[in-house]
């Protein structure tokens, strides 16, 4: 488990660069979409660490997080401030990020306001999808997400990234929702479970 992000030297990619590589090239998918998402994502990253900068207008990979309460019984989600839609908390990479789920977890604790989050480091999921980026340019996000696991008793803060913050039965998530946040439940929990084993009755 990572427990905290950990910053790096300013102005160097090498370290992100060389984990999403090593981390997406030993990773199983967890569906078909996610297999084709991932292929995509390794041919992106041929083009060297700068396709983890959102100046790398083609695509850039970014880093989210489906955060589960300490029973796995709830997810926290926001709602979008830009999209309007309801989505797991997550965004771009930033200089300095070492690691993927360190990026993923950074920007879950900056979003939710929350101390004490622990990740999953290996992906749930990897999803593309087109964006606004730099001034109105269109670029894809090739989304890497985790599970990040909230401490007893979290009291999420909203952030100035979005307009709510809110706790769902994952069968239950609200509407409008974000295409591809329904299907990270699944994984999610299968990742809940390895990380809180419970006795068996």
């Amino acid at each position: 488990m990572v427990d905290e992000p950990t910053a790096g030297p300013e102005g160097d990619w090498t370290a992100l660069y060389a984990d999403t590589v090593t981390v997406l090239a030993g990773w199983q998918p967890t569906s078909p979409d996610a297999a084709a998402a991932r292929q995509h994502t390794l041919d992106l990253l041929a083009d060297g660490p700068l396709a983890l900068s959102r100046e790398h207008l083609p695509g850039h990979v970014t880093a989210s997080a489906l955060v589960f309460d300490t029973t796995g019984s709830q997810v926290l989600l926001c709602l979008h401030g830009k999209l309007h839609k309801w989505v797991q908390l997550g965004g771009h990479c930033e200089l300095g990020d070492l690691t993927l789920a360190g990026a993923a977890l950074r920007e879950a604790t900056e979003e939710s306001g929350i101390a004490g989050l622990r990740i999953d480091p290996v992906p749930i999921d990897v999803n593309l999808h087109p964006v606004n980026c730099q001034g109105g340019s269109v670029s894809v996000h090739h989304d890497v997400r985790f599970a990040v696991f909230a401490p007893a008793e979290a009291v999420a803060q909203v952030s100035a990234e979005s307009e709510a913050l809110g706790w769902f039965p994952p069968d239950q998530l609200p509407h409008p929702l974000a295409g591809g946040t329904a299907r990270l439940v699944a994984p999610g929990l299968a990742a809940f479970r390895r990380a809180s084993p419970r006795p068996a009755p």
